[in-house]
C-alpha cells in the first residue's frame, strides 16, 4: 500500500509539470517542423545510449516480441503527435494549444475507457468532465469562436483537439505496455523513441538542407527539448515508484496552469487572462477525473 503523496513526491511531480509546459514552449518558440522534430529525435536517441546500454548491463531484462510491437506501435502514435503538436504551436497561440492538448487529453482517455474497457465513472468524474468541457468553451472564446472574425482560430483548435486525441490514444497505449506487459519504463521510453526517429529517418535524409539549417539555428531549443523532456518522464516516473497514480496524474496537470501563464507573460498573447482562468478550472477538472 502506497502512503499519500509526500513533500518529496509533490516535488518531483510540479517540477516535471514545470519542465514539461518549459519544453513545449521550447517547440513553440522553434516552430521547426519535421525537420526540429527529427533532430530532437537524433539528440534524444544519443543521450539514451549509454543509459540503456548500462541498465541492460546491470538488470539484463527480457523483452518479450509482443512488447516490441507494443512499443513499436507507440511510437507510430508519439510520431503523429509530435508532428501536430508542431504545427498546432506553428498556428495557434502557445497559450491555446497547450491547455487544449492537455486538457482534452483526460477527458478523451475517460471516454475511451468507457467506452472501450467498459468502465463506469463516479459523479465526481462525470462533473469534472464537464468542467473542462466548458473551461475549453471559454478558453477557445466561448461563443465568439463562431464569429468570422474568428474564423482563423478554428484550424489551431482542430490541430489542438487533435494532438489531445493522441494524447488520450497514448496514454492508454503506453498504460498497457508498461502496467500489463511489464516493460521497464526506460526501456519502453527509449524503444519509443528510437521508433519515432527511423519512422522519421526517410522524410529527414530527404529534407537534410532543413535537417542541417535546424541544427544550428535552433540548437539551443533543439537540447531544451531533448533534455527536458526525458527528464520530466523519469521525474514522474520515480514519483510513481511510491506514490499512488491517483496522487500523481492530477498534480501534473498543473503544467497547463503554467502554459497559460507562460503564453501569457513570456510571449504577450492575446486574452492571457481569460485564458489563464479557463486552464485554472481544466486543472480542476482533471484532478476531479482522477479522483474519480
Amino acid at each position: 500500500m502506497f502512503p499519500p503523496m509526500t513533500p518529496l513526491a509533490l516535488a518531483l511531480v510540479l517540477t516535471a509539470a514545470g519542465l514539461h509546459a518549459t519544453w513545449n514552449y521550447c517547440v513553440k518558440k522553434a516552430g521547426g517542423g519535421l525537420p526540429f522534430v527529427y533532430v530532437v529525435g537524433l539528440v534524444i536517441c544519443t543521450l539514451y545510449v549509454p543509459v540503456t546500454v548500462f541498465y541492460c548491463l546491470r538488470f539484463d531484462p527480457e523483452i518479450a516480441w509482443t512488447s516490441l510491437w507494443w512499443i513499436l506501435g507507440s511510437g507510430v502514435l508519439k510520431t503523429s503527435y509530435s508532428l501536430f503538436l508542431q504545427r498546432s504551436y506553428r498556428i495557434g497561440d502557445f497559450s491555446l494549444i497547450y491547455p487544449l492538448a492537455r486538457g482534452t487529453g483526460p477527458l478523451l482517455s475517460t471516454l475511451a475507457a468507457i467506452i472501450i474497457l467498459g468502465e463506469r465513472p463516479s459523479g465526481l468524474a462525470i462533473a469534472g468532465g464537464g468542467v473542462i468541457i466548458t473551461s475549453i468553451f471559454f478558453l477557445t472564446g466561448g461563443s465568439k469562436l463562431f464569429h468570422q472574425d474568428r474564423a482563423h482560430l478554428h484550424r489551431a483548435v482542430g490541430y489542438g483537439i487533435t494532438s489531445g486525441i493522441f494524447i488520450a490514444a497514448y496514454t492508454l497505449w503506453d498504460r498497457h505496455g508498461v502496467a500489463g506487459l511489464a516493460v521497464a519504463p526506460l526501456l519502453y521510453d527509449a524503444g519509443t523513441a528510437l521508433t519515432q526517429l527511423l519512422l522519421l529517418t526517410p522524410f529527414g535524409l530527404r529534407r537534410w538542407p532543413e535537417v542541417k539549417t535546424c541544427w544550428h539555428t535552433q540548437r539551443r531549443y533543439v537540447f531544451g527539448v531533448a533534455l527536458l523532456s526525458p527528464l520530466a518522464y523519469v521525474l514522474v516516473l520515480t514519483a510513481l515508484s511510491f506514490t499512488p497514480v491517483s496522487y500523481v496524474a492530477p498534480a501534473r496537470e498543473i503544467s497547463i496552469v503554467i502554459g497559460a501563464f507562460i503564453g501569457a507573460r513570456f510571449l504577450k498573447e492575446a486574452d492571457g487572462k481569460r485564458r489563464l482562468w479557463a486552464a485554472a478550472a481544466m486543472v480542476l477538472g482533471v484532478i476531479a477525473l482522477a479522483l474519480g
